[in-house]
């Protein structure tokens, strides 16, 4: 099958259209000709297995990365970036139905505070697109910046100098699993996490990371592909921190943090920005990324957040900011009474809001709410049923992830006056 790719679709993926079929094509642009021989169905879509570009679009950009093209990090890095911003704008848009601008990342590259590489017998690096066995061996990675070829580079020399045997997910065989590599880069410090299977770690482990603030040693005793587990043994700090403005948040091999850190900055100054009167409520809230950043700016805050210990975190980064928010240990389905709070923070996962708290929302009218998401779908969908108390008051799309198909969205919705 030969044709013109007429769109990307929300993933990302180059759209061909043979009549009523439309088949996915992985890696290219609107306006490219592509001829496609093989593909697959996955979840009712036809994605295309093995292709080719017979003539480049215009469009096209060179992508920084050599392994773009088979590595399933990035997929969008051969659309000139203008693009890929409109791209999203349009998506968030259409899920909107109002026009929705999105804020450019400051740095579109050397930008992820985070990396999960796996190891395994094919190589370190990521999972090659569409694909759960397969591997593509890289040396560093672009979006992360230098610091992972540091990382990577001794992490090989450890590897062959001790001999260790390398994951096999198929035959569920080796000792190293995954290293995870994060970095403040407000800050500069930089924490390297190893995740094994049960086994004997070699004691000159630390020898080979001496650039790393923080090293972790995790053993995922479990056959689930994660790149976490439990903490067997740390050297140095037992936290990296990073800055965001004035806040500074500590950050453990178990939480999770915004993975852009410069856009983290004027995702948090959007929420204050939109935030309104004295009390808060921060649903989701995770470490505290919100709820000390506004308490740093004199609202009183309580944080709810189902992970027992990202509560300690956002306790303790509530303590070391030395601000007045309190978080504790409960379900989005189990909060009680949202009418004490002038402002309503939610960040929820990607499957959006429980049933139970958009009844409640709809039954205690808090004045304001702040939705924040990664998948236009759920918040678009969740919207809906807010709409006979709610109206979209601002919305902006942040990017947070360049070179992906995913968008951040902040929209504030004001109840109706009665």
């Amino acid at each position: 099958m030969r044709g013109v790719i007429e769109r990307l679709s929300d993933e990302g993926l180059g759209v061909l259209r043979d009549g009523r079929k439309e088949i996915l094509v992985p890696y290219t642009a609107p306006g490219d000709v592509v001829e496609v021989r093989k593909w697959r169905r996955k979840k009712k879509k036809l994605i295309a297995t093995d292709f080719k570009v017979v003539e480049p679009s215009e469009l096209r950009v060179e992508p920084k990365c050599p392994h773009f093209g088979r590595c399933g990090g990035c997929l969008l890095q051969h659309v000139p970036y203008r693009e890929q911003l409109r791209f999203k704008s349009s998506k968030l848009s259409r899920y909107l139905r109002m026009n929705v601008e999105v804020m450019p990342s400051p740095v579109i590259y050397g930008h992820r505070n985070r990396i999960d590489a796996v190891i395994s017998t094919k190589g370190v690096g990521f999972r090659r697109y569409g694909t759960w066995w397969d591997v593509v061996d890289i040396g560093e990675c672009p979006v992360f910046g230098e610091t992972s070829g540091r990382a990577l580079k001794a992490l090989r020399e450890f590897i062959e100098d001790e001999g260790l045997t390398t994951y096999d997910i198929r035959k569920n065989e080796g000792f190293l699993r995954y290293v995870v590599i994060r970095e403040g880069k407000f800050t500069g410090e930089v924490m390297v996490n190893l995740v094994t299977k049960e086994g004997k770690l070699p004691e000159s482990f630390p020898d080979y990371f001496p650039f790393a603030t923080s090293l972790y040693w995790s053993v995922n005793r479990s056959e689930s592909d994660v790149s976490y587990g439990d903490v067997e043994r740390f050297w140095g700090e037992p936290f990296i921190r990073e800055r965001l403005d004035d806040v500074v948040y500590l950050i453990h091999p178990n939480s999770f943090f915004q993975t852009n850190s410069y856009q983290a900055v004027n995702l948090v100054r959007k929420v204050a920005e939109l935030a309104n009167g004295e009390r808060i409520l921060d649903l989701y809230s995770g470490v505290g990324t919100f709820g000390v950043y506004l308490a740093r700016r004199g609202f009183i805050v309580e944080g709810v957040e189902i992970n027992p210990f990202a509560v300690e975190m956002a306790n303790q980064n509530a303590r070391i900011n030395d601000v007045e928010a309190t978080f504790r240990v409960g379900s989005d389905k189990d909060v009680e009474s949202l009418s004490d709070y002038d402002t309503v923070i939610v960040d929820p996962p990607r499957a959006g809001l429980h049933p139970k708290l958009i009844r409640k929302i709809l039954r205690d009218k808090p004045e304001r709410l702040i939705y924040v998401s990664c998948n236009p779908k759920t918040l678009a969908e969740n919207i809906s049923h807010l709409k006979d108390k709610y109206r979209i008051e601002s919305a902006v799309g942040l990017d947070m992830f360049p070179h992906t198909p995913h968008v951040e969205a902040v929209v504030e919705l004001k109840r109706f006056e009665t």
